[in-house]
């Protein structure tokens, strides 16, 4: 693999990919691959038969969450390197297990889930988050010849959906009118799964409801002849022109569903004005805290796979190259109670029992490492030695060698914490590392999918994580 890849090369080489998708016949799943087969429409062999994801975009630095070391206040002309944690840490409800200080709402609903401190992300050379982003959605490390499916399209492909008119795949949050919108592109798709298993996207949770019904002022006629006329655009596109008779007959069948849910009932789960205020209002930090609300309404009506992001924009959210500590306070108000809140809701409703809960990043931060300690790679912060200006004060390098995720529901031990890093810089994994490969089986083995599921693509076996390697973290399980 090549360890420098840039964006244009990225971008030519996951394009090629699609294409290839698109030409390519419908995939053959191996009569030795179990791809959940087994299990009824709408039902598991598993824990869980759901799954949310709360992503947090542009690197969440571990030790300024939930693996807090050492506090240092700021100083003028301190040594960036006494740096370690820019907050206090405070306890959790889990003995000894402490966060960092602005998540105290998140810390007290620890006893319900798993906390893994020593989550390593790829080596890949200069660090791009998008290719980060592709890596940790996908298993796959970036550019691949084949249209590697998101994580989510594997579990609407396999499992179907729980409720047939609510879509199986929700992706809340991200728009494509960002930077590195095409980079974000690439693995937002079901790749050669074909589209019907794709996200249906809602950029703002706010105007979910939007997303569901015809525009304003549009009647039914005049909406059925432009979805006959988007049809016709389809089939005069590159879908129509490169795609497979597979490709077409899974965009279509994806219209179709979405058309479905213009009309249902269930489509008054994306109106976030019927919910009460009080529970609204707890949830409302923007459009992160409202984007748990919409998951927590969708997994009620039955949506098997929903993300719901930060939003990715270089160099803002979680992307922190300057001003490391002032910009955690502010997304720390946006996670920590609409987090916490979904968690106690779904467990009070009984969801929680069937639904998988995972809060994850790319990779984290340092203030002096870029990368990790034995494979630094090419500094992208002017980060000064010494510490002249409290902008220069937080984590604004990407660091690989420890990151933190949080597991709850669908399976996952209670109370739980796997994995540790290193007290001093380096803070680095010391105990259990988990890669990729490992989260994903461990999603898919709660799920009850098996670990060899793949298709056959191009004559080759395309596993849902590399070679059918990966293997499930059985201590996360209980």
């Amino acid at each position: 693999m090549k360890a420098n890849w840039n964006r244009r090369e990225f971008l030519q080489k996951t394009s090629a990919a699609t294409l290839a998708a698109l030409a390519a016949s419908a995939p053959v799943a191996s009569l030795l691959s179990g791809c959940g087969r087994g299990a009824k429409p709408g039902q598991t062999n598993g824990t869980a038969d759901t799954v949310i994801l709360l992503w947090m975009a542009g690197g969440m630095a571990h030790t300024e969450t939930f693996d807090p070391k050492k506090y240092t206040p700021f100083e003028t002309g301190m040594e960036g390197n006494r740096v370690l944690s820019t907050f206090k840490s405070v306890p959790t409800a889990l003995d000894g297990i402490h966060f960092s200080d602005g998540l105290q709402a998140i810390g007290g609903v620890m006893d319900k889930g798993t906390l893994i401190r020593s989550y390593v992300a790829a080596d890949m050379g200069h660090i791009l988050h998008s290719r980060h982003q592709y890596h940790w959605h996908t298993c796959y490390e970036p550019p691949q010849t084949v249209a590697a499916p998101h994580l989510g399209a594997w579990i609407a492909k396999e499992l179907g959906p729980k409720n047939p008119v609510i879509p199986a795949f929700v992706d809340i949050g991200q728009r494509f009118t960002v930077g590195e919108a095409e980079e974000l592109k690439a693995f937002h798709t079901a790749g050669f799964l074909g589209h019907e298993f794709g996200p249906f996207f809602i950029p703002d949770p706010s105007q979910g409801l939007e997303s569901v019904r015809p525009p304003v002022g549009m009647n039914t006629r005049r909406f059925e002849r432009r979805n006959q006329l988007y049809n016709d655009l389809i089939n005069s596109g590159p879908v129509g022109e490169f795609g497979s008779d597979y490709q077409k007959e899974s965009l279509k069948r994806s219209m179709e569903q979405a058309y479905r849910l213009l009309n249902s009932p269930e489509a008054k789960a994306f109106d976030l004005s019927n919910e009460p205020k009080a529970s609204y209002d707890t949830y409302n930090t923007g459009k992160f805290g409202l984007g748990c609300l919409l998951a927590r309404r969708l997994t009620e009506q039955g949506a098997r796979f929903i993300s719901v992001t930060t939003e990715y924009e270089p160099f803002k959210g979680w992307d922190t190259h300057e001003n490391g500590h002032t910009r955690l306070e502010a997304m720390k108000k946006q996670i920590d109670g609409p987090v916490a809140q979904l968690i106690k809701d779904l467990d009070k409703t009984g969801h929680l029992d069937r639904t998988l809960v995972i809060l994850a990043s790319e990779f984290s931060r340092d203030m002096m490492v870029e990368g990790r300690p034995d494979a630094k790679v090419l500094e992208q912060v002017n980060q000064p030695d010494i510490l002249s200006d409290l902008k220069f004060y937080g984590m604004h390098r990407h660091f690989t060698d420890g990151c933190s995720i949080l597991m709850f529901g669908g399976g996952i031990k209670k109370g739980f914490v796997y994995g540790k890093t290193a007290d001093e810089r380096p803070c680095k994994t010391v105990e259990h590392p988990v890669r990729i490969d490992g989260i994903h089986q461990t999603i898919y083995h709660a799920l009850g999918l098996p670990p060899d599921t793949h298709y056959d693509v191009e004559k080759r076996p395309f596993y849902s994580t590399p070679d059918g390697l990966g293997k499930p973290v059985m201590d996360l399980l209980t």
